[in-house]
């Protein structure tokens, strides 16, 4: 009997002793903090799972989306990555349905483009590391309470807008607007912060303002045509309802005379007349550098929101000939211009 004792007692020594090596050797099965991703080794076949999701199909969205893909490449990852690409097509019920199928699939990294999408993936998970495209306002969405040290499982890149450079554009252009109307969606959180600021910055210079406000793109005509005669210029943030139907408050407002500055590049694109913009390419390789760093390990804590770096100048020089405005070469000088 003592040498059966002795023999499972020697059995189950060995095995622990086996369990406590696989242990020790098997660092890269460890789980995963709520803010890294476990990179697969260089002989494994697995692949890193990113899940991209925009709320509706438009050229700035688009714009994103392809450089983000196009810098993860540049990061050497083309071969590491399988990322998976969804479009909410411009339900918000979708969104959610699309965020849980990440989440279910267990994706390594989300990214998120726009407010609504980043608000849906920082709901739905605080495991998966959120990387959000194009949230202008992080904070009063509810994403981030502090930009340079976000505590939970999501930073990202703003495309806030410098409101002021906008307008100091609209007068250097238009000097004889005396009321500015905005077109917004009041429930685009980015949108209606851009408008307050828009707002201040007027009522300092003793400018007045109308507004008109949508909830659908379908919306978006009778709200353009209900300005005309009341503003002498029109401002759009970057707000998504608005821009996936850009061309439609265009007409309107070229058929009424008055100027469109708008918040993103691609608005002027679809016949907004100018902005100081963003340029949404170098947006995406933000992003792209945000998640290469992820997935070297690095800490979400450690990597602050971050803002755009580069802004430009744009007028759309069709638009500007059916307006009449006095556009010279010289003025051209410091435009990128699209027609």
């Amino acid at each position: 009997m003592k040498k059966i004792i002795s023999a499972i007692t020697l059995a189950a020594l060995l095995m622990i002793t086996v369990l406590t090596g696989c242990a020790a050797k098997g660092e890269t099965n460890a789980p995963r903090t709520n803010t890294q991703v476990q990179a697969p080794s260089e002989t494994s076949n697995e692949k890193i799972k990113i899940g991209i999701i925009q709320p509706v199909e438009h050229p700035s969205l688009n714009q994103i989306r392809e450089s983000i893909i196009l810098g993860l490449e540049e990061h050497g990852l083309k071969d590491k990555v399988e990322i998976t690409y969804k479009d909410a097509q411009g339900d918000p019920s979708n969104i959610n349905t699309i965020i849980s199928q990440f989440v279910g699939e267990k994706m390594d990294v989300i990214v998120p483009i726009a407010t609504s999408t980043a608000q849906s993936a920082a709901a739905a998970t605080s495991d998966i590391p959120i990387v959000f495209a194009a949230v202008s306002y992080p904070v009063e969405a509810g994403l981030v309470k502090d930009l340079s040290k976000p505590e939970g499982n999501i930073t990202g890149v703003s495309d806030a807008i410098d409101v002021k450079q906008i307008f100091d554009l609209a007068f250097e252009l238009t000097p004889e607007i005396k009321t500015f109307g905005f077109i917004y969606n009041s429930g685009e959180v980015n949108s209606a912060a851009a408008i307050e600021q828009a707002k201040s910055y007027l009522e300092e210079k003793g400018i007045e303002y109308v507004e008109a406000t949508i909830t659908n793109s379908s919306e978006l005509q009778q709200a353009a045509q209900s300005l005309a005669g009341k503003a002498d210029a029109i401002f759009t943030p970057t707000d998504n309802t608005v821009a996936s139907a850009m061309p439609v408050l265009s007409a309107e407002a070229i058929n009424a005379g008055i100027p469109v500055y708008t918040g993103a590049d691609s608005m002027v694109a679809d016949g907004g007349f100018a902005t100081v913009g963003v340029d949404y390419t170098v947006l995406g390789k933000q992003v792209a550098d945000i998640v290469k760093r992820i997935i070297d390990g690095q800490e979400i804590s450690e990597i602050p929101v971050e803002t755009l770096k580069e802004y430009k100048k744009i007028m759309n020089t069709t638009t500007a000939k059916s307006l009449g405005a006095e556009i010279t070469d010289k003025m051209l000088e410091n435009f990128e211009t699209v027609e």
